[in-house]
């Protein structure tokens, strides 16, 4: 075969400008072509966890026969049709078929409701309804459910086109809905966590009934009848604040409730004091006096105001901070057994000279007598001070606070978690003071008021005046 020439190879498509142009834009072409198909199949084809977070079939076809249906707690229930069973774990927003076998306790670690705690919300756990409208339509009831005055279930018959037979309502029973959406399951996660804390609320109560009593009471004092020096809880469904002799107390949350403490001061007037729906009775009290000799050197400690006043600073700022909720759970105790050498509110003369009145009580001790702590609490204070020498202060939470003084050693530091009877510090004479012995007493909102009300007991029980 004769070879080409130059000139014959030169003028091949293979050295065609034009030729490798059109091979390329057809390749590029091809290769869109490509890309694009594969994008289409990759958008129309969901992956495997796309799949998986497919929404499972929610509820049974709309023309089976629901018989019957049980919640057995915020979470758990059953659909019983006359086919089958279903069954959820998530409040009702998912329904999966389920064996016949039907559960009637709550699992572990699942928050069922008894009647007591119904009771307690003043509602009957057998509450029935016969009929209910949803949309536009009256439908007739054939079982409905309420776990609380706010939560409940119900099945209707005559369903025709709805998705399901069960309606749920968390607004009790004004308005029903037909599907369990973001909204209604956060409500019910509410409602749950509501019934936590007003279980933990009853739980300080003197028994079952006072706490029914306050729970579903506007408005509470714990007592209604108290005395100068003396401490009053209040109670009220509704957050809010009190105005009280010359001052304004927020309520703060607390279980089922709003709650503040109100210091009944040494100048508050007997008489009759309305608190809300309630009246707040303020008996008259009459307090001894006491006369104390102390050396001249002592007495000189009152005048080094600078000293003093950098004390008081510390103080205040230890007692301005409290924790956002009841501490203790149990009885307070006394810190030590000591021989009372003065009692709470006497008018004190030093000297012969009008001292002040001494808002706390004195137990006199051996030196060294372990202090034990009140009740639980956080130490909001634990220092060295001029006037009451080693001294503690415990925050029990909701602007109460305990204090102890003339302590001979600390055995807490600012800052820990104590429980009742541990032991923080030890008796005495530090600072201002004629001999060993314990100064304590209790600060309500930064007043002082008289220990002996709390002795064995905690204010949620303080139903009546203790004497």
């Amino acid at each position: 075969m004769k070879p080409r020439t130059r000139h014959e190879r030169r003028s091949s498509l293979l050295y065609s400008p034009k030729y490798w142009l059109l091979l390329t834009i057809f390749c590029l072409l091809a290769a869109s072509i490509v890309v694009f198909l594969g994008r289409q199949y990759f958008t129309l084809t969901p992956t495997v966890e796309q799949r998986a977070e497919q929404p499972a079939q929610t509820m049974a076809p709309v023309h089976r026969d629901a018989l019957d249906f049980h919640m057995i707690d915020f979470e758990q229930g059953w659909l019983r049709y006359s086919d089958g069973v279903m069954k959820t774990e998530d409040g009702g927003a998912q329904w999966l078929e389920a064996e016949a076998s039907l559960p009637s306790e709550a699992a572990v670690g699942h928050e069922a409701v008894d009647e007591t705690t119904l009771g307690m919300l003043g509602m009957s756990i057998n509450q029935q309804l016969t009929s209910l409208m949803f949309g536009s339509k009256t439908y007739p009831v054939k079982q409905t459910q309420f776990l609380t005055d706010r939560i409940g279930w119900a099945l209707v018959g005559e369903a025709g086109a709805l998705q399901t037979p069960l309606l749920v309502t968390t607004d009790g029973g004004q308005t029903w809905n037909g599907e369990v959406t973001s909204a209604i399951r956060a409500a019910i996660l509410a409602e749950k966590e509501r019934l936590v804390q007003l279980k933990k609320e009853a739980a300080l109560y003197a028994s079952t009934d006072s706490a029914k009593a306050a729970i579903q009471s506007e408005w509470t004092l714990l007592p209604s009848t108290s005395a100068p020096g003396d401490v009053v809880l209040v109670r009220h469904n509704k957050p809010g604040k009190v105005e009280w002799l010359g001052k304004v107390y927020n309520l703060q949350p607390f279980g089922g409730g709003y709650f503040t403490y109100l210091p009944i001061t040494m100048q508050a007037k007997p008489g009759k004091y309305p608190i809300g729906d309630q009246t707040l009775t303020i008996q008259a009290k009459k307090f001894e006096t006491q006369y104390l000799k102390v050396t001249a050197e002592m007495e000189s400690m009152k005048q080094d105001t600078a000293r003093i006043n950098a004390d008081q600073k510390k103080i205040d700022l230890a007692r301005s901070k409290s924790e956002p909720e009841f501490l203790f759970s149990g009885p307070f105790v006394k810190p030590i057994e000591g021989i009372l050498t003065t009692p709470y509110g006497y008018t004190r003369y030093v000297n012969g000279k009008y001292d002040s009145a001494h808002l706390a009580v004195d137990l006199a001790a051996k030196e060294g007598t372990p202090i034990k702590a009140a009740n639980d609490g956080v130490v909001a204070l634990a220092d060295s001070l001029y006037l009451t020498g080693n001294s503690i202060y415990l925050d029990h939470g909701m602007g109460l606070f305990s204090q102890y003084a003339h302590l001979s050693e600390l055995r807490v530091k600012t800052g820990d978690r104590v429980k009742q009877g541990d032991i923080i510090g030890l008796v005495g004479t530090t600072g201002f003071s004629t001999g060993p012995h314990l100064h304590f007493t209790f600060w309500a909102h930064n007043v002082q008021v008289n220990p002996d009300l709390f002795w064995a007991t905690t204010p949620f029980r303080w139903v009546e005046p203790k004497n």
